[in-house]
């Protein structure tokens, strides 16, 4: 007997309890799946309106250094907000590839669980005293 018996309910049930258990895994990881997917998203959309406020303020100081009568060496400032924007566009990529891995993900989550439950179904439905969704 494991942990909560889910050693048992995993190994020594026959196919319907390994299906069952399967199903209750997929369903307790979809929401956390639909979660991070969602906060990655928040999180791009941040990034894109970051790269367009150093975009801004990196086209700003230059005007600025172009007005100046004063001789002003805004070049080195102007060097490391570009440098934080591909840093960010570095970032928001590695972030959108994360999240078409969570998609993919979260797809195969609920693909998977369709395909479990027409295996109940076609067996016989599920166990007694379970509901059916």
């Amino acid at each position: 007997r494991g942990v909560g018996g889910v050693e048992m309910a995993a190994g020594s049930g026959g196919p319907a309890a390994r299906e069952l258990f399967a199903e209750g895994l997929l369903q307790f990881l979809r929401p956390a799946v639909r979660q991070l997917d969602g906060h990655v998203h928040a999180v791009r959309e941040s990034q894109v309106e970051l790269r367009e406020h150093i975009d801004s303020l990196a086209t700003e100081l230059c005007r600025i250094n172009e007005d100046q009568k004063v001789a002003l060496d805004l070049d080195p400032y102007v060097k490391k907000l570009l440098n934080a924007r591909r840093r960010v566009v570095l970032v928001n990529n590695i972030l959108q590839n994360a999240q078409e891995r969570l998609r993919r993900l979260n797809h195969s989550v609920a693909k998977e669980t369709v395909r479990r439950k027409a295996m109940l179904e076609a067996a016989g439905g599920y166990p007694q005293g379970l509901p059916g969704k």
